[in-house]
């Protein structure tokens, strides 16, 4: 069975969220079947959506993971894989936008553009998105910059299919958007664990 460079957005804003996220990269690691090929450095991020709660810490990852027998069925399998470690983590169902203990969103799934019914357990413990198809290229992400400048990071001249321009470029968009203090670099991956800046 063959591969696909999938793109993986991480997100945490309670308890250790940096130390979550670490974890988090470990475990997306130890997947069978999966390859790490790339990790972000580390951003602290103001929440969106709901405004009254701590900031976030957001990295990507780059995986080879298993391609499947066609790509709707290689990203659901992938999707049920992150929401499985989601809940491993901890992760409670909140209001959308809220607190979370951490998050793993499929951005990116080789060159596929999909649009497909969410397998039952691969569905978000967010009630407001929990019966949404699952989407990718993640309908969000081009206009994230919590998203966008870690993936610029390990993927900068990614064109993901139907945006029409690379990522590098999109972060540059939305940083003039949002600002350039919207999001602010913290710490390095060493391949363990996050170094800080300084």
């Amino acid at each position: 069975m063959g591969r696909v460079r999938a793109y993986i957005g991480l997100g945490a804003n309670m308890g250790d969220p940096a130390g979550t996220l670490m974890a988090a990269v470990h475990a997306l690691a130890t997947l069978p079947g999966v390859r790490l090929r790339g990790v972000s450095r580390l951003y602290a991020t103001d929440p969106v959506g709901v405004l009254d709660q701590p900031e976030f810490r957001n990295t990507v990852v780059a995986l080879d993971v298993p391609a499947g027998p066609d790509p709707e069925t290689g990203a659901s399998a992938l999707l049920v894989a992150l929401k499985e470690l989601e809940r491993a983590f901890g992760r409670q169902a909140r209001e959308r936008w809220g607190p979370r203990e951490v998050d793993l969103d499929l951005l990116v799934f080789g060159r596929h553009r999909l649009e497909v019914e969410r397998p039952v357990a691969g569905r978000s413990s967010d009630p407001a998105k929990a019966l949404l198809p699952l989407t990718v290229p993640h309908r969000e992400a081009r206009h994230r910059l919590f998203v966008l400048a870690p993936l610029s990071d390990v993927a900068p001249g990614l064109v993901p299919p139907g945006w029409g321009e690379t990522v590098a470029s999109a972060a540059a968009r939305q940083r003039v958007l949002e600002g350039a203090d919207a999001v602010r670099l913290i710490g390095t991956w060493d391949g363990e664990g996050w170094r800080p800046l300084g």
